[in-house]
């Protein structure tokens, strides 16, 4: 008899990570010998700052290789206590935090602890890519609120009051943003707030893995900081970003302690604790000083000398629309004047994706198509490389552009 092969109907419903397939694609070819500029992963190029990794080192040396507490040693959430009050005015104490496995895992089990099946989660486009499916893994449903790359892609309050309803149930906000680079000023989250306010089933889900990577005069703040926000915020924060951790997986949720609980309980039954070497480098992390102290400002800095080089290049370019990213390392290009282009060898750029496959072949760079976060006139440039390959990617791209720009009516 014929084994069956069927997979669940959630499982079926979700789409994978494209950036992650586009990654991996990318090595692939580079492994193979293909001189690919990748410029796909969001993924600091920078190492681990030293007294991190020794840390690691030295939690391995001393023998702490056993489990630890479910939600993180206390060392680490009272260090994570310490950090949220010093860096964002907010007060927890370590029974509100929750320590996973990467901050896509605190994201995750919040929509999960939180959203009911026909509930909405609020999700301002562009977005992450895994921000809709974590909707549909919890039978939400996902309501994209648009954005515009005139308003630099920051979601109007009165749009977001338009589209509420006694179902909306989450808002996620991401800040500084994947893909985009956009900062939430002050203001804006103000105005949100009090939309949110009229709202009693509405809660807010904040993501602040790029908070650091923050260009001046851009600044940021956490929206649990402002008046009434703090009980129905859950603020997902963790290490890959601005201490260059992305292979230690280690992330944290803070929030109220039922909503914390509830997150725990989910986390208690799928992976248990976060890995106790990884928790030993965390807190040598939080150990380096002030928003990471000099290391992680002199990674800032490159990544801002970064941004300025392509915001300059990507100008000079007839037919590309931009809006000047204030923080992260990503420039969101709004490319759409190229679409219906024919290349003699390619054939039609029709979206995104056949936009970035002809660059992938003729330019030999890998870039993301804007379709995986919901916005197909653009590409996503990750600028999480050195300055000098950077300057390559841009001239491959603008040699393969001169292939089909006479053929465009700017």
């Amino acid at each position: 008899m014929a084994v069956d092969t069927s997979v669940s109907p959630r499982a079926n419903s979700l789409k994978p990570s494209k950036t992650m397939v586009i990654a991996d694609h990318a090595t692939a070819l580079k492994e193979s010998g293909v001189p690919i500029i990748k410029l796909a992963a969001g993924e600091p190029d920078f190492d681990t700052p030293k007294v991190v990794f020794e840390a690691g080192i030295n939690a391995i040396r001393k023998g702490y290789t056993r489990y630890t507490p479910n939600a993180g040693t206390l060392e680490l959430r009272k260090a994570i206590c310490h950090k949220l009050k010093e860096e964002n005015g907010l007060s927890y104490n370590p029974d509100q935090i929750l320590v996973s496995n990467g901050s896509k895992q605190s994201a995750l089990q919040a929509v999960l602890a939180v959203c009911s099946p026909g509930d909405e989660v609020i999700v301002p486009a562009p977005y992450y890519v895994s921000y809709p499916e974590m909707a549909r893994l919890a039978d939400a449903k996902p309501v994209i609120l648009r954005t515009s790359i005139s308003d630099n892609f920051l979601p109007k309050p009165e749009s977001l009051a338009s589209i509420l309803n006694e179902k909306s149930r989450l808002l996620i906000i991401c800040s500084p943003s994947n893909p985009t680079g956009a900062v939430y000023p002050r203001e804006l989250l103000e105005e949100i707030a009090d939309v949110v306010r009229k709202h009693p089933r509405l809660l807010v889900m904040t993501d602040e893995i790029y908070e650091h990577i923050i260009f001046p005069p851009a600044k940021h703040m956490s929206f649990a900081s402002l008046p009434g926000m703090w009980e129905r915020t859950l603020t997902v924060n963790g290490f890959s970003k601005a201490f260059a951790m992305t292979g230690w997986r280690l992330g944290y949720l803070a929030g109220p302690t039922h909503f914390v609980a509830a997150c725990g309980k989910i986390q208690s039954q799928a992976t248990s604790g976060a890995s106790s070497i990884s928790q030993n480098a965390g807190l040598a992390a939080l150990g380096m000083g002030f928003a990471g102290g000099e290391t992680v400002s002199a990674m800032v800095k490159a990544f801002q000398e970064r941004r300025d080089f392509l915001v300059k290049a990507f100008r000079e370019l007839k037919g590309v629309k931009i809006a000047e990213p204030q923080g992260a390392f990503y420039l969101f290009l709004d490319v759409s004047a190229y679409y219906g282009a024919e290349v003699e060898g390619f054939g039609t750029i029709k979206h995104s994706e056949s936009f970035c496959r002809f660059l992938l072949e003729k330019a030999q760079v890998a870039l993301v198509p804007g379709d995986a976060f919901g916005d197909d006139n653009c590409i996503r440039i990750s600028y999480a490389e050195s300055l000098p390959t950077i300057k390559e990617a841009v001239e491959r791209i603008k040699k393969a552009l001169a292939l089909i720009r006479p053929k465009i009516p700017f």
